[in-house]
């Protein structure tokens, strides 16, 4: 396609336009407020526009909308209709969550939902809030919502780096790429500090720690230039996007963007050096460009262009190949389709007609409005060979020497029969031989055969024969025009035979690549997505294929899949390892470790490698660029397939857990209640029998009476454990703080262990400046209690147990310590485990006190820790700060 033509439209680029308006028919438009973290005013802008919107008409609703108690924000809410939220229970904690079967009867033209990230309470119907905009989207609602840059999914690992901060709750990035609109809220770090200090984010406690910690100046400008920049790259994209498929003719220079030609030379290393250092320069994006024609390249040719791609791309840049007859035109076709502004090629040689010349005086003609760069060779590098000066040779003295015999033969056959048919006549006939020529040989052997024919015409058929002279001015006319058709004729055959070549080996490749990717959407398991990919691969490629994938823990599988044709062994499997944790291609054809049988390709995740790609060719010969490129699509194809097949597992598995936790919680919240009722049943009824006459006024009446009531409060406790350790589980333990003495929770924890107390010592001492503290009373009194009880249990009678309290900088310490025997060295850190015993302990107990008295505690933003005394015995310090203050943030503790 030439620079005339390019604003022609382009099928493939209509097909997508097309496509995607298909898949947009009927759906609801994306808006995302995007923000660089926290407290920039995302919610604050979104509920802003919503109200503008509404003054318009425009029927809208909020889904869900956190104002987080911030009055400006909860002011704008205020007028807008609201969709009641659902309210689910969760281990016997009430959440709130968007009611999305509300929202979807109500049917809005927008609805808000904030936070995108977000992650669902259990038992809801999807895991993730952007799952539930997704099938609001599809019922053609428009949705504006709300995201930090940290929560992307590509991001997520930068941002950890950065801030130390590691993110759980992510967003795919193709949710990103599919809105219809981003919309960034964009405040200076100066700016988002001082509303911090102002409390306008969080509460001033809170406001410090984050300061100190997330919120530093470093952090948030590099959090910012990640998200605009992020949003710079999707406006280019669109813009690119819009232009090919508009077939805009001329260049945008909204930004700086350039080209660098390449070819299968040496002399194409200075250009993609200086077009790195210019891009850097200028800060804009650069593309290399390899333009392939229908010539085969040499042995020689394929290393160095290979090469020359792994130099462009391990400095940075986007490697575009493409075909075309005639390598100006193509460069500038794709430069448009890049909006590049700029093209850099090669300085060429003195020799007026070398192909580099020639190359260069096409892109001035053609450029108009595009820049072209011609970059110097390098210092010291040797001088172009006339061989790469002259065009190159596209036939071999074979195909010559075919084509003269062929149209001598032509002429030998023709010479019994000129009386009959007459010598004109003749001329025909050898014009039609030499149309035929370029159908299996190139241009040069095409003319030699017209002046093959024309001379063989000449000498045998026109008078005075045997001779070349002719006596008639029209004959001569004939021989000429005979010749300048059947070259014309030949050569422009020979053209358009090369460019037929070019079409198939591009129809080759799309119609690979289509029924990969049909093969692949029709696959519903991730071992589906492997047998499709191995028998494609195989079936293009005639290579054998191993598949090694990563588990669930980020781990590279010990064998490759069984679907794979062949399987590694050690030493492959050790290459293939390598590839894995290093993301990058090695093995045979390449740089690192080349003694390998295959070629070995990672499939990368947006957080973690997915696997790995052992291609094993069944022939001799290298991948051509084109084939290897080929095989790059197909492996991105495949890692989609397969990654999209693990998103679907983890979906699946999560309805499963949550349907699961559900059933839990009811069964839970059933047998809770049925070991209760009869639990106080059983106390009761022993204490009655204890006080009466009888049988029981016995001495082993009362003994027994006793043992029952004992074990009854020992089961009792066991349920309120197992109840406690669900409300941690959960996450959503709440406390109730009110001023509170310490010396009434020590007090009540001390009367409710009267009798698990006798028989030990317990002496307290608590300092005169200790102060009230603003504590949930029961959650503190529980957590003492389990540790008094401990103590209790753990040691013998007559064992001195003593409670501490004392006041040290801004924290109250409670010490909890006996002379016992103390605790084993080797279970210090495992004695706050769920259902952990230590190895010399007693028997009973289930191991759950400790775990509850570290929960409640931490729920205070206290600690707990456990150490051996050195003159013997166990001592639990408990550490709370003097004035606790629970988490703005809603559904759990900041």
């Amino acid at each position: 396609m030439s620079d005339r033509d390019y604003s022609r439209p382009d099928p493939d680029a209509l097909l997508r336009i097309l496509k995607k308006e298909d898949e947009r028919s009927g759906k609801g438009k994306l808006k995302i407020f995007f923000g660089m973290c926290a407290g920039v005013g995302k919610t604050y802008a979104m509920l802003s526009e919503a109200r503008e919107v509404v003054t318009k008409g425009t029927d809208l609703v909020v889904g869900y909308v956190e104002t987080h108690n911030r009055m400006e924000t909860a002011e704008l809410v205020l007028g807008l209709e609201v969709i009641p939220r659902k309210r689910i229970e969760y281990r016997e904690t009430v959440l709130e969550e968007m009611d999305i079967d509300a929202v979807l009867a109500r049917k809005p033209k927008v609805v808000l939902v904030d936070e995108l990230a977000h992650t669902n309470a259990p038992g809801s119907r999807h895991a993730r809030r952007y799952q539930d905009v997704l099938e609001i989207l599809e019922n053609g609602i428009d949705v504006y919502t709300t995201l930090n840059v940290q929560h992307l999914e590509s991001r997520a690992d930068t941002v950890a780096q950065i801030t130390g901060s590691i993110v759980r709750e992510t967003v795919p990035d193709s949710i990103f790429d599919a809105a219809e609109e981003i919309r960034v809220i964009d405040i200076s770090p100066d700016e988002l500090a001082k509303r911090l200090q102002e409390g306008k984010v969080y509460t001033s406690e809170r406001s410090q720690q984050a300061v100190e910690n997330f919120f530093k100046k470093g952090n948030l400008s590099a959090l910012r230039e990640m998200s605009l920049r992020l949003t710079a790259e999707r406006v280019d994209r669109q813009v690119r996007e819009y232009r090919q498929g508009q077939r805009t003719a001329a260049t945008w220079k909204s930004g700086q963007r350039l080209i660098a030609a390449i070819s299968p030379s040496p002399h194409s290393v200075p250009v993609i050096r200086w077009a790195r250092r210019v891009s850097h320069t200028m800060d804009a994006s650069w593309v290399v460009v390899y333009v392939e024609q229908a010539d085969k390249l040499s042995e020689e040719q394929r290393e160095q262009l290979a090469k020359n791609m792994k130099l462009a791309r391990e400095l940075g840049a986007e490697v575009v190949t493409t075909s075309g007859v005639n390598i100006a035109d193509s460069l500038i076709r794709v430069a448009r389709e890049q909006n590049a502004s700029q093209i850099l090629v090669g300085k060429p040689d003195r020799f007026v007609f070398s192909r580099a010349a020639r190359l260069i005086d096409d892109l001035m003609k053609r450029s108009t409005d595009i820049d072209i760069y011609i970059v110097g060779q390098e210092t010291g590098r040797t001088k172009r060979k006339m061989s790469s000066i002259l065009p190159k040779p596209q036939s071999t003295p074979v195909h010559y020497l075919a084509a003269f015999a062929f149209v001598l033969l032509a002429a030998l056959i023709c010479y019994p029969f000129q009386d009959f048919i007459g010598y004109r006549t003749v001329s025909f006939i050898l014009l039609l031989v030499v149309s035929l020529l370029p159908l299996q040989l190139g241009p040069g052997p095409t003319v030699l055969g017209a002046a093959v024919g024309a001379l063989s015409w000449d000498f045998l058929f026109i008078p005075p024969r045997f001779t070349f002279s002719i006596n008639n001015l029209e004959d001569s006319l004939l021989a000429a025009m005979f010749f300048l058709v059947a070259t014309v004729t030949g050569v422009l055959s020979a053209r358009v035979r090369k460019r037929e070549r070019i079409i198939k080996q591009r129809e080759a490749r799309t119609s690979a690549l289509f029924f990969l990717t049909k093969d692949l959407s029709s696959a519903h398991s991730q071992d589906e997505v492997i047998r499709t990919a191995v028998s494609n691969i195989k079936k293009y490629f005639d290579a054998d294929v191993a598949f090694i994938l990563g588990d669930a823990e980020g781990e590279m599988a010990a064998e490759a899949h069984d679907a794979s044709s062949f399987h590694p062994d050690s030493k492959e499997y050790s290459v293939a390892a390598w590839v894995y944790w290093n993301e990058t291609k090695a093995g045979k054809n390449t740089d690192t470790l080349p003694s390998a049988q295959a070629t070995y390709f990672p499939m990368s995740g947006p957080r973690y490698p997915l696997g790995v790609v052992g291609v094993k060719l069944n022939y001799d010969t290298d991948l051509t660029i084109d084939q290897e490129t080929l095989l790059e699509n197909f492996i991105s194809q495949i890692t989609s397939a397969i990654e999209r097949e693990l998103l679907n597992d983890i979906n699946r598995k999560s309805i499963v857990v949550a349907e699961s936790e559900r059933l839990y919680k009811t069964l839970f919240n059933s047998i809770s209640h049925e070991f209760r009722t009869p639990i106080a049943t059983i106390m009761g009824v022993s204490e009655n029998l204890q006080q009466e006459n009888g049988v029981a006024g016995s001495a082993s009446g009362q003994a027994h009476l006793n043992e029952i009531r004992v074990a009854a409060e020992r089961l009792n406790r066991l349920v309120a454990n197992l109840l406690d350790m669900t409300r941690l589980e959960s996450g959503m333990i709440q406390p109730r703080l009110d001023w509170c003495d310490v010396r009434d929770i020590i007090n009540h924890a001390l009367k409710n262990l009267e009798k698990e107390l006798e028989g030990h010592k317990v002496t307290v001492g608590i300092a005169d400046s200790v102060p009230l503290l603003k504590l949930d009373f029961g959650l503190i009194e529980q957590a003492l209690a389990n540790l008094i009880h401990n103590a209790a249990l753990h040691t013998p009678a007559g064992t001195d147990i003593s409670i501490d309290v004392s006041v040290k900088e801004d924290k109250c310490i409670v010490a909890v310590s006996d002379n016992g025997p103390g605790l084993p060295e080797d279970d210090l850190d495992r004695v706050f485990d769920k259902f952990y015993r230590a190895s010399k302990g007693r028997t009973g107990g289930t191991g759950l006190g400790l775990t509850i008295a570290k929960g409640f505690i931490e729920a205070h933003h206290g600690t707990l820790g456990a150490a051996n005394r050195p003159k013997g015995g166990a001592e639990f310090t408990v550490k709370l700060p003097l004035s606790t203050r629970i988490s703005d943030q809603p559904g759990g503790i900041a």
